[in-house]
């Protein structure tokens, strides 16, 4: 009786999301911005400074911020809070990998653009149920927690049509977390030819797009990048929920779409 007064006093909890906004999305932050985008005489210093060498110096002086490689370990943000600060939201998947690399890309929006509908006419024909398989290709369990949570009632995917499966057979889309260790290189390789086509790739958190902290490893690759055929990128140490969720609904052609945001 008690649980059932609970549950009629707390109401709702699943995320309205993708239907409606939802105000803790955007609550907490979600990656590293640059504010200050000028030429800075100690910007190979500033560089230096960054343990994942996120943090990049063009010669003119720019900085620029790769949020593929970034760990959001906030070092840079605490030592030069004139030049870097969090942005919130976590809307950050996108479709090329040099778009993670900010504040400047070299990526059109026409081409961006072309990008999605050429993902999005390659999945149309999945309709509104999707199978996820998902792969630990060396994580450090952090990524592992953010993707079970997709299935509590707080998320719910369910409810979206997306679905965790064990086999590679009955998968549509590949989601791949951890650094790309080398001993998960051909089991990689071997549970994309298992699945049907199309086939949706996404490499899941900082580890799996570049490396992060195990990037130049003996025991790992740059990130899943040259093993798999990836087609769309989360960033964050790990990737929330909300970024996961982002990530796939983007995969999928079903991404919320804002005027003037770059995916």
């Amino acid at each position: 009786m008690m649980w059932l007064l609970r549950g009629l006093r707390n109401g709702v909890l699943t995320t309205r999301y993708p239907a409606r906004p939802d105000p803790y999305q955007n609550s907490f932050p979600a990656a590293v911005a640059v504010t200050d985008a000028g030429r800075q005489p100690d910007a190979e210093q500033v560089a230096d400074g960054c343990p994942t060498g996120a943090i990049q110096a063009a010669p003119d002086g720019r900085l620029f911020v790769d949020r593929g490689r970034c760990i959001l370990c906030g070092a840079c943000v605490r030592a030069r809070p004139d030049l870097f600060a969090w942005q919130p939201g976590a809307a950050t998947a996108t479709a090329h990998r040099g778009t993670l690399v900010v504040p400047e890309s070299t990526e059109t929006d026409e081409s961006l653009a072309a990008l999605r509908a050429a993902l999005a006419a390659r999945v149309r024909r999945l309709r509104r149920s999707v199978h996820v398989r998902h792969v630990d290709a060396g994580s450090d369990g952090s990524d592992e927690w953010e993707v079970n949570a997709l299935f509590n009632p707080v998320y719910d995917v369910a409810r979206l049509g997306i679905f965790l499966t064990a086999s590679p057979r009955h998968a549509d889309l590949l989601l791949v977390t951890g650094a790309g260790a080398r001993g998960m290189t051909e089991p990689l390789r071997r549970t994309l030819d298992a699945m049907p086509r199309p086939i949706v790739v996404i490499a899941a958190g900082t580890d799996a797009i570049s490396g992060g902290l195990f990037a130049g490893s003996y025991a790992t690759l740059p990130g899943v990048g040259d093993t798999l055929p990836v087609d769309v990128w989360a960033p964050g140490n790990p990737a929330s929920p909300f970024t996961l969720l982002h990530a796939i609904l983007l995969a999928l052609g079903r991404a919320p779409t804002d005027a003037g945001v770059r995916r």
